[in-house]
């Protein structure tokens, strides 16, 4: 085995895909990653910080009704399109395109029209109707329609990402849409309400979306256009609902210990904690950008049942994702105190909390993309298992910890919980697929 290895790192075939794809990522979501924030930064300045308050609520709670009301499709996309254009199963591939695009339009639509109603019976019942729709209940109907359009948006994401075109994936969505609404916006500033910025929100996300779905279109095979499509709606859902709940314990795990250091310690803590977890986050952005390229590769590869070659892809992408992250971890350590100064001087009490979440993120990072492996092969129901009841665990050790102390505490929970569950995958994987996806295998201190 260790011959073949060696003989196939000497061909490029395998590997330049994932080198090109990773570079186009990383290049994308950094622009992306720039243009989003400097649009935020002027939204907050030109609406100040109560509007501003009021339009990252709302649009916060879309993103994530929308992510729900996608029904995991976006997710199991990742691992249907790799495997039929690896089969040249062109039926079934205009049908998982278009039969998801239906499935989520009905979801994300009926919902809304329902939130809809919802709010217009509340608003009848508890205000006078004759005197028009108050400014709160406008915001909440543009939030609830923003729903399916963010709901659309992560489909067409993950469409892009399936097929391989990364252009597709995230100029949209990462780009056109910020710039739009920036544009847009800047026409009524200095200064803007939160109503005009969502009314801005919905049309800059149509227009986005409108020519993602034609870039789409043109990135597909020809023989994808011109089959007929094959529908398998059982098949699909057996594996995106799994998924669905899989995305949702990952938002638990994400936002319980915010949610709970409000809760216990009251707004100016749960302020110095969000600010550590946005900077320990910094160390998963290259895990993210080559995860990105990397796991419809891991479907194709699998179903080519090409295991020798899913452990090359595998070890490579350890090696790429852990050396950039272990020294952003080790700068963000060592400069604790500057990192969080940035957002002012009260932030550096969360030096310690920052160290504690770095060092986790690391475990992260050094397991290897074992979530992906898992998803991406047919064993999404046991992530289910394991994510559940890390979701679980997360709440209980939040719950014991942030009261004896504070956020080191919610640090510490959400370290250990994360390292458990990227443990427990990485055995998994070793267990199902037979590939090590370790930084320690990769560096051949572990066969």
């Amino acid at each position: 085995m260790k011959q073949w290895l060696r003989k196939r790192l000497e061909q490029p075939d395998l590997l330049m895909p994932l080198i090109w794809g990773t570079g186009v990522a990383l290049s994308l979501q950094v622009s992306g990653a720039g243009i989003s924030y400097l649009s935020q930064v002027l939204l907050a300045r030109w609406m100040g910080a109560t509007e501003y308050g009021i339009y990252d609520y709302i649009t916060t709670l879309g993103l994530l009704v929308g992510n729900l009301a996608a029904l995991g499709l976006p997710s199991s996309l990742l691992r249907f399109i790799p495997e039929y254009r690896v089969k040249q199963d062109w039926g079934h591939l205009q049908g998982v395109i278009r039969g998801s695009l239906q499935y989520v339009i009905f979801a994300s639509v009926s919902l809304a029209a329902s939130g809809t109603l919802l709010a217009f019976w509340l608003h009848s019942e508890f205000s006078l109707m004759a005197a028009g729709l108050t400014q709160g209940a406008i915001a909440i109907i543009l939030g609830i329609w923003l729903m399916p359009l963010f709901a659309l948006l992560r489909l067409l994401l993950e469409m892009g990402r399936a097929t391989g075109n990364l252009v597709v994936a995230y100029v949209p969505s990462l780009i056109l849409w910020p710039l739009l609404l920036s544009s847009g916006i800047f026409l009524f500033s200095p200064t803007v309400t939160h109503i005009q910025v969502l009314a801005f929100s919905l049309g800059s996300l149509v227009i986005s979306l409108v020519l993602q779905l034609g870039l789409l279109r043109l990135a597909l095979p020809p023989e994808c256009l011109s089959t007929t499509a094959i529908y398998s709606p059982r098949k699909w859902f057996a594996v995106s609902l799994p998924l669905l709940v899989i995305n949702s314990a990952v938002l638990i795990l994400n936002q319980t210990d915010i949610i709970m250091t409000g809760a216990f310690l009251g707004s100016f803590s749960v302020g110095i904690y969000a600010a550590v977890v946005k900077t320990a986050s910094w160390v998963t952005f290259v895990l993210a950008a080559v995860n990105t390229v990397a796991a419809p590769m891991f479907a194709a590869l699998h179903t080519q049942g090409d295991q020798m070659g899913l452990q090359k892809l595998v070890w490579a992408c350890a090696r790429w994702m852990f050396w950039p992250s272990l020294g952003i971890g080790l700068f963000l350590i060592v400069f604790s105190d500057v990192a969080l100064g940035f957002f002012g001087e009260e932030f550096t009490a969360g030096r310690y909390s920052l160290i504690i979440l770095v060092l986790a993120q690391l475990v992260n990072v050094g397991a290897g993309s074992v979530g992906y492996l898992m998803q991406m092969t047919g064993y999404q129901n046991q992530c289910v298992y394991v994510f559940g009841v890390s979701a679980l665990l997360n709440i209980i050790l939040n719950a014991i910890f942030i009261p004896r102390w504070g956020i080191i505490g919610a640090a510490i929970a959400t370290a250990l919980t994360m390292s458990l569950w990227n443990i427990w995958l990485h055995q998994l994987v070793i267990k199902n697929l037979g590939v090590r996806p370790s930084i320690i295998a990769a560096l051949g201190l572990i066969r």
